[in-house]
């Protein structure tokens, strides 16, 4: 999809669709969602750039891994960054989570789980 904030919707619904076909709580699909906004707004940033990001949702036994890229002009190997309360956010929603600058552009790779009882 377009590096634009205004696209970012797109995403969190589709976690939202993803988390529900797995069984995830309504709490569990709230925190991917927060978790995959968080992500794709550290990749594109307020003013968006010039460029997409992919995301893949690959389901697994106990839920969901989510890996997303940017492809962008600017590509500079620039390194992502997540604010200090955008890393307590992901610390709270999220099981695994990681952002890289990427190869090809920055990376994040994000693992929710669903919660034991």
């Amino acid at each position: 999809m377009p590096a634009q904030p205004g696209y970012l919707r797109m995403t969190r619904l589709l976690a939202a669709g993803v988390a529900s076909r797995v069984g995830f709580t309504l709490d569990e699909v709230d925190d991917l969602r927060i978790a995959i906004d968080e992500l794709c707004f550290s990749l594109v940033g307020p003013g968006g750039r010039d460029g997409t990001i992919s995301v893949r949702y690959e389901i697994i036994d106990d839920g969901v891994i989510v890996e997303g890229q940017g492809h962008f002009v600017d590509s500079g190997h620039h390194a992502p960054l997540l604010s200090p309360l955008s890393m307590q956010i992901l610390g709270a929603v999220a099981d695994e989570c990681s952002l890289e600058p990427g190869l090809e552009g920055p990376t994040f790779r994000l693992v929710k789980r669903h919660k034991s009882e």
